[in-house]
């Protein structure tokens, strides 16, 4: 069996995504881009329950998939979805010395992301989670 090509091209996919990224939030450098995308799916995981995060990483392209899955502490509390505003308080502080995600870092992933994925498959997934999980991928 061949090699899916998702994953032949997983690091060229992975990159026009951060550029899509860059745009979308108005940030300088793919680095200050990497950072503001692992909180914003940090943040986003948190909420989720150990099914229903597996379910939504079924979605993401390859790279996005490992990043939303690193680190991850299973046994960590499930916070509940809160406002734009405190979320995207809880992606600034991830690595909050170098985090120069903007007030709208949430908004900016989700436009990128929608660029660079199945958007109807997406929504299905969406579709199944609760309507905060929507709403938060909502550009």
């Amino acid at each position: 069996m061949p090699i899916p090509s998702e994953y032949q091209r997983a690091s060229l996919d992975f990159e026009k995504f951060l550029l899509d990224a860059r745009e979308a939030s108005g940030l300088v450098t793919t680095n200050q881009v990497y950072t503001m995308v692992q909180g914003v799916l940090q943040t986003f995981r948190r909420r989720l329950t150990l099914p229903e995060a597996i379910h939504f990483a079924g979605v993401l392209p390859p790279v996005l998939r490992s990043i939303f899955v690193a680190d991850w502490d299973t046994d960590e509390p499930r916070r509940s979805f809160g406002d734009r505003v405190e979320m995207t308080q809880e992606v600034q502080l991830l690595r909050a010395d170098h985090n120069f995600a903007p007030d709208t870092a949430i908004q900016a992933t989700a436009v990128a992301l929608r660029k660079n994925i199945d958007e109807a498959r997406f929504d299905s997934v969406l579709a199944s989670l609760p309507t905060a999980a929507h709403d938060f991928w909502h550009p």
